[in-house]
């Protein structure tokens, strides 16, 4: 019996929507809309940074979605995909921009979880 690629697709597609506890992924402006608050900068289970957002009954943890950060006039951190942070020379890199980045975030706002919805990825329930 011969099933076609398409064919064993939908089949999946299918079956995995009637799996129940399959995670659900949520925006970071959804859930601040709905009243969740966001906690400080931490590493998740699997190493990435990201922020606990929750509401009492449910949290979720969503990503870092920050290359880098400034962390004074002088200093700025890099966020490698390991999970590991990295500090830059602020000079040289504004140099190579052209000037001082607006829309760049500072580490401690990160830290303290007063962040953009553009700053942040996307949001995965916590079990």
């Amino acid at each position: 019996m011969y099933i076609s690629r398409k064919r064993l697709a939908v089949a999946v597609a299918i079956g995995l929507a009637f799996v129940p506890g399959i995670a659900q992924a949520e925006s970071y402006s959804a859930l601040t809309k709905q009243g969740y608050t966001t906690g400080k900068l931490a590493r998740g289970k699997s190493g990435a940074w990201g922020w606990v957002v929750g509401n009492g009954e449910r949290t979720f943890f969503c990503r870092l979605n920050v290359a880098s950060a400034y962390v004074n006039k002088k200093e700025m951190v890099s966020f490698t995909a390991s999970g590991r942070m990295l500090k830059i020379d602020r000079a040289t890199y504004d140099g190579a921009l052209g000037g001082p980045d607006p829309n760049k975030p500072y580490l401690k706002d990160l830290q303290a979880g007063r962040v953009k919805p553009a700053d942040v990825g996307g949001c995965s329930p916590l079990r």
